[in-house]
């Protein structure tokens, strides 16, 4: 299939800033899905509320639009009735980690086949600018306007604690990387998530003068740096990227299944 083919060209132009990042998440997700040659119809995907929740509308697959904060429940269903389908689900940072993060630690306990993709623009884009969990200590927002006192999730670390199978990350900026850790996370069995580091120009860039999409992103460059890299080891402030956890367990559905098997055999 061509790359226009996953598209609902339709519903175009988007919704997206100028510079927003998650359109360089949807054309990565898209070549993604297409180097695999996964068809339309072998793929659902889920998302909840928020500028990075719209990317399910663009995208010519089975999708679920659901409320904020609640896609990996819905999509724990989806997938336990359904199970051979391959399931995505595109999260915003708070989306994922605020009002979401209870399901996001228990569908990782759980290591549900699905693909989390978690797009941190360090801030709530739609509604207005407000700080999210991943915002981060002496960041403005428009609910802190003297700055956050917060600390920030780390995604990569809370993740990998809490039992997900796949962890990986990589920036809008890494394209290349993008696309590649998109296809390892789709095809691992298991729970995968995905961190994109992506930019704000609007909200995040305006009021904490990191300037424009461009520049943004070539920040994003120059702070991050390759898993276990010498300039990690002389600069450890940087942002590693790569994939941190890679590992094999039971997967919930096909244990599942197995349970309803022994009940059924009377066992």
């Amino acid at each position: 299939m061509a790359v226009k083919d996953y598209i609902r060209e339709r519903f175009f132009p988007h919704i997206w800033c100028p510079g927003c990042g998650h359109g360089i998440v949807l054309n990565g997700l898209i070549r993604a899905v297409e180097k695999l040659g996964v068809q339309k119809n072998e793929i659902v995907m889920v998302s909840g509320i928020g500028c990075s929740a719209r990317i399910a509308g663009y995208l010519d697959f089975h999708t679920m639009h659901t409320l904020h904060g609640r896609a990996l429940g819905f999509a724990t269903g989806i997938k336990l009735s359904r199970p051979e389908l391959k399931v995505i689900v595109p999260m915003g940072d708070g989306d994922a980690l605020a009002i979401g993060g209870n399901h996001f630690i228990h569908a990782a306990r759980r290591n549900i086949d699905m693909t989390a993709i978690v797009m941190n623009n360090r801030i709530y884009g739609m509604t207005g600018g407000q700080y999210s969990p991943l915002s981060g200590y002496g960041i403005l927002a428009s609910t802190a306007p003297y700055t956050s006192v917060d600390q920030s999730f780390d995604i990569v670390q809370l993740a990998a604690a809490a039992g997900a199978t796949f962890v990986a990350r990589t920036t809008a900026y890494h394209i290349q990387q993008m696309i590649e850790l998109l296809q390892e996370a789709i095809l691992h069995k298991g729970f995968s998530v995905v961190e994109v580091m992506s930019q704000c120009p609007t909200y995040f860039g305006r009021r904490n003068r990191e300037g424009d999409a461009v520049a943004m992103l070539k920040h994003m460059q120059k702070i991050t740096t390759p898993i276990g890299s010498k300039a990690k080891a002389e600069h450890p402030e940087l942002i590693e990227r790569g994939v941190f956890v890679r590992k094999e367990l039971p997967e919930y559905c096909e244990a599942y299944d197995t349970i309803i098997r022994r009940a059924k055999e009377g066992k």
